[in-house]
């Protein structure tokens, strides 16, 4: 099998040879890793088998404020603090519920078109294009947290309106992407937190899954795969997920669920990327803890197919090298 027939083998629930796999780092870890592995293309060797299309969101650096970026957006993120990858924001872009005087950005269609034009050099790969920040947290980085969950209550057709503004300018990027040879239309929005939805299920459901629909159908129209991304216990809303026509549940959270009675619910008909966590074991464990639940959850979520073997998130900086050495070897090992 390539890259490419394995990962669609497992997300059609069906056993593939091996459980197929992808390790993404923040480039803090990446460097820590290229020192202790004393090899700067090591990741080329660890048998991913995702291919990243680009995005058309691109940062650029704020005159006379060290690591302070502007995305196009007009966000600025503050990259100085302990969140050195994604950074955290500062200021609000949309202060007051109004949409007067603001407009997103046009859709770059020939940054975008650059980009996936290249992905026919991994066409041995599963290849992912799609949408970070894509609708909630697109909303909050403009708005500021409190107050699009403020409006969720207080101002709802201006919420509804902006959102509509998100899902719009992202169904144009879709109408670009799409025209391409991904296998996979993927969307990042973090609804979740430790126990339970950010917002609650209610509103999710009001605010949130009828623009997904919109979003997968579009994808799911030209025959590509559909993955989420959020972070946290999104539990209350996984029935809603697979209604909207999710394919992929990523990433997915062992100290959040219990793994087997969540594949056993819904492995029937969704498919799990993610599974070995990085605010855990990875992090505090020893290399033993990393190797015994690798293969643990291999195990449980590998079983039929419907999963990709994978960190909870991007590798973060304070994961042990030998910690992360020891999931690598169990991923690798599969192949012998």
């Amino acid at each position: 099998m390539t890259h490419k027939e394995r990962v669609i083998t497992s997300l059609n629930h069906t056993q593939p040879d091996y459980v197929p796999s992808q390790i993404d780092f923040t480039w803090q870890e990446y460097v820590r890793l290229a020192e202790y592995y004393g090899d700067p293309k090591f990741g080329e060797k660890i048998n991913n088998h995702v291919a990243w299309a680009g995005c058309d969101n691109v940062r650029t650096e704020v005159p006379g404020k060290k690591e302070h970026y502007r995305d196009i957006y007009g966000v600025v993120w503050n990259c100085g603090g302990a969140d050195k990858d994604i950074g955290a924001i500062e200021g609000v872009v949309i202060p007051e519920p109004s949409l007067k005087g603001f407009s997103l950005p046009p859709v770059n269609e020939k940054l975008l078109r650059d980009a996936y034009s290249q992905i026919e050099k991994t066409a041995d790969k599963f290849i992912v294009g799609g949408i970070g920040f894509s609708l909630f947290e697109r909303a909050w980085t403009l708005c500021g947290m409190e107050n699009v969950l403020t409006y969720m209550i207080t101002d709802k057709s201006f919420l509804h309106e902006l959102l509509d503004l998100i899902c719009e300018r992202n169904l144009a990027v879709l109408d670009i992407i799409l025209d391409y040879g991904i296998d996979c239309a993927y969307f990042g929005d973090d609804w979740g937190q430790q126990k339970g939805l950010i917002m609650g299920p209610d509103y999710w459901r009001e605010f949130i899954k009828p623009r997904l629909k919109r979003m997968y159908g579009k994808a799911k129209a030209k025959g590509k795969f559909v993955a989420q991304h959020s972070c946290g216990d999104i539990s209350a809303v996984l029935t809603d997920v697979i209604d909207a026509g999710l394919d992929v549940y990523q990433t997915f959270q062992p100290e959040i669920y219990d793994i087997a009675a969540v594949k056993k619910q819904y492995g029937g008909n969704l498919s799990f990327w993610g599974g070995i966590s990085t605010q855990h074991v990875l992090a505090h464990g020893t290399p033993a803890d990393v190797e015994r639940e690798t293969i643990e959850t291999l195990r449980i979520l590998g079983k039929g197919g419907g999963y990709i073997a994978a960190p909870t998130h991007a590798v973060p900086g304070d994961v042990p090298p030998e910690n992360f050495d020891a999931m690598l070897k169990v991923f690798l090992g599969q192949k012998k």
